[in-house]
């Protein structure tokens, strides 16, 4: 109990819980033993908790490369603007030089 780091309370509640899901039998007042059930639950839950793991880095995995694209595309757009920012701009100040053309030639 002190090594698993646990009250006695805590405990008590844990024994509780797995001996009444038939995981572990108590065999005598100081003595519990896993039951059948409770070793393949042990199994059960090392193969679930594997997958978990491997399904985490596979999220990680696409969540890196998902923003990775974003920045790309961010960074292309921030370009993309900038030429139409100056393309506006030239075709303002044209826009500017013709108008001014004209109003002289009036």
């Amino acid at each position: 109990m002190f090594q698993a780091n646990l009250s006695y309370r805590l405990l008590c509640r844990y024994l509780y819980i797995v001996t009444g899901a038939g995981l572990v039998n108590c065999e005598n007042e100081d003595c519990y033993k896993l039951t059948p059930r409770g070793k393949e639950f042990l199994d059960r839950f090392d193969e679930y908790s594997k997958s978990w793991k491997h399904l985490e880095e596979q999220v990680n995995k696409v969540n890196h490369e998902r923003l990775a694209l974003e920045n790309m595309c961010s960074t292309n757009l921030n370009s993309a603007e900038m030429n139409l920012d100056g393309r506006r701009k030239e075709r303002e100040q044209e826009s500017v030089l013709v108008y001014n053309v004209q109003k002289t030639k009036l």
